[in-house]
């Protein structure tokens, strides 16, 4: 499974750290200077949860998804019901 949002697409993206050396001008010096720049990552907040997901084919089925905070929080994460008799209804519907 990639580091990625199922429902958002976000995933982990790349930058520089750039290191500062040297004295103030205002103190004194010649100003700052870039003394090193690393590569580093940005990684998304993403959780493991159980998530409700329609297929291609419309078929609904709960599965174990990594899904973005900002996904959650906003609602498009539809999380299944924690005991099976709310289910009984909901599926005899989907049947008919």
């Amino acid at each position: 499974m990639p580091y990625e949002c199922h429902f958002t697409g976000k995933k982990t993206t790349f930058g520089n750290k750039i290191a500062h050396g040297g004295q103030k001008v205002k103190k004194g010096g010649f100003g700052l200077k870039t003394t090193g720049i690393t590569r580093r990552t940005f990684k998304p907040n993403l959780q493991k949860v159980n998530a409700v997901i329609t297929d291609d084919n419309g078929k609904i089925s709960t599965r174990r998804v990594l899904a973005s905070t900002n996904a959650i929080r906003s609602g498009l994460v539809i999380k299944p019901l924690k005991r099976k008799y709310g289910y009984t209804r909901q599926q005899n519907q989907q049947d008919d």
